[in-house]
């Protein structure tokens, strides 16, 4: 029996045609989101993009799936994707997009620039008689991942003097980074950090991990990003500890929930920059090319027998 291909990426007549060589022999369909049908989930043996998460399990023919996204943790709920089917991410396609996200809120709370805005709405002329710099700074990613070291990069580029990355297991050096330590190395990192930048994602072990401590812990005029997934950081906290007076600025681009409940504090803190869960995604024509791209060096990869990147779930 063929394989069936369901593709959902957004794709150039060009890339169809790329596709559709890489596996001749194959039967291709193509489907959106909302215009995929029950009939082409069970048909399909492989699919790419970014179906509805309870749309998975009626794939019930489903040898492997390439989400469209790094982040998996909405496929792999209990009961989603089919017993048996391999799971692989397009982790690093949009880390350009989310790291210069992340670089501009920073630039935009060193420079007062929400507060400038506010003011031009309010029709107000004013002084502000500090400001900061990135030249000399300590950044801390959470999260030495493709998001954090493209940040890492910019930072250095600006001129940090330091930069240094955090995550579970340490193999070696990771371009951008000065160094490279493992978690239970943060509570000694934070205290020195000019900035504190989370780029984690969803997991039982990062729930929480930016906790009340160690946001206590933090520079008073230190500047707090999340650009990873609302969870890891205690919400509570951080509105307290900012109406009090601590941190420079913050900036999330990432909640817990997702959308922000209209009542949250979150709202009406000063010096925070909130963003709709808008840094990655497919807003940049250069993340939809690399998110392509890695599908079909994955489809190649499979057609030849050989091992495929970015495995979240294995065969």
């Amino acid at each position: 029996m063929p394989e069936v291909i369901l593709n959902m990426l957004p794709l150039k007549e060009e890339e169809r045609a790329a596709f559709e060589a890489a596996a001749p022999q194959a039967i291709h369909l193509y489907a959106g989101r909302k215009t995929v049908t029950e009939e082409q989930l069970a048909q399909a043996t492989v699919i790419f993009g970014s179906p509805k998460p309870e749309d998975l399990p009626k794939a019930v023919n489903l040898k492997w799936f390439q989400s469209m996204w790094a982040g998996t943790d909405e496929y792999t709920q209990p009961n989603r994707i089919p017993a048996g089917a391999m799971l692989t991410c397009s982790s690093g396609s949009n880390s350009r997009s989310v790291a210069e996200h992340m670089l501009a809120s920073l630039l935009a709370l060193y420079r007062q620039l929400p507060a400038c805005r506010d003011q031009q709405k309010a029709h107000v002329w004013k002084d502000f008689p500090k400001m900061k710099t990135m030249l000399g700074a300590f950044v801390l990613v959470v999260g030495a991942g493709n998001v954090g070291a493209d940040f890492a990069r910019l930072c250095k580029a600006l001129g940090a003097e330091t930069t240094v990355g955090v995550k579970r297991s340490v193999s070696g050096p990771i371009p951008g980074f000065d160094r490279v330590c493992t978690l239970d190395q943060l509570d000694e990192l934070i205290p020195q950090a000019d900035v504190v930048a989370l780029t984690l994602p969803h997991s039982e072990q990062t729930r929480g991990i930016m906790s009340r401590a160690r946001l206590e812990a933090m520079k008073d005029d230190a500047v707090l990003l999340n650009g990873g997934r609302g969870t890891a950081l205690d919400q509570e906290a951080l509105v307290q500890l900012m109406m009090g007076g601590k941190l420079w600025g913050a900036a999330l681009d990432v909640t817990d929930p997702e959308p922000l409940p209209a009542d949250s504090p979150l709202w009406d803190v000063p010096n925070l920059i909130l963003t709709p869960h808008v840094a990655g995604g497919m807003r940049l024509e250069l993340t939809r090319r690399n998110c392509v791209g890695q599908a079909l060096e994955n489809l190649n990869r499979y057609q030849a027998g050989q091992p495929l990147k970015n495995v979240v779930i294995p065969k």
